[in-house]
């Protein structure tokens, strides 16, 4: 089997680094902060699994098992505004952290999936029957 070359350059020391920076501002954050800390009760084992998720987005390897959008619309506290803010730390993290062609690169998948999970905590807050919004 041929494996897959990453979207951009990047490595798996960066995807941590990047993790580790990122959920040390969530952890600080008045908004965010209290939303992680009712869910997660491990936080070294919590970086780990979503640096999973980010070296499967991103190089292609296949170490992560989970599934965010349903982790995001069963939280029952996840709001769609919520995401505005996130994606702004992200972006400080990933502009401080990595070359800007993998920062801008890695941004762009981030809102993509940003808006995907944001659409998806959307829809399951909605009534039943209502129209899903698709913005």
């Amino acid at each position: 089997m041929t494996t897959m070359p990453p979207r951009f350059p990047i490595t798996a020391e960066q995807i941590d680094l990047v993790m580790s920076r990122f959920y040390a501002k969530v952890r600080k954050d008045p908004v965010l902060g209290p939303i992680f800390d009712g869910h997660i009760d491990n936080w070294p084992q919590h970086e780990a699994k979503i640096a999973g998720f980010w070296r499967n987005a991103i190089m292609f390897e296949r170490s992560y098992d989970g599934n965010p959008m349903r982790a995001h619309m069963m939280a029952g506290d996840v709001r769609a505004e919520h995401f505005d803010g996130w994606l702004a730390l992200f972006d400080e993290v990933l502009e401080t952290t990595l070359p800007a062609d993998a920062a801008s690169a890695w941004s762009s998948l981030v809102h993509r999936i940003g808006r995907g999970l944001r659409m998806g905590v959307q829809d399951v807050q909605k009534p039943a029957g209502d129209v899903p919004i698709f913005d």
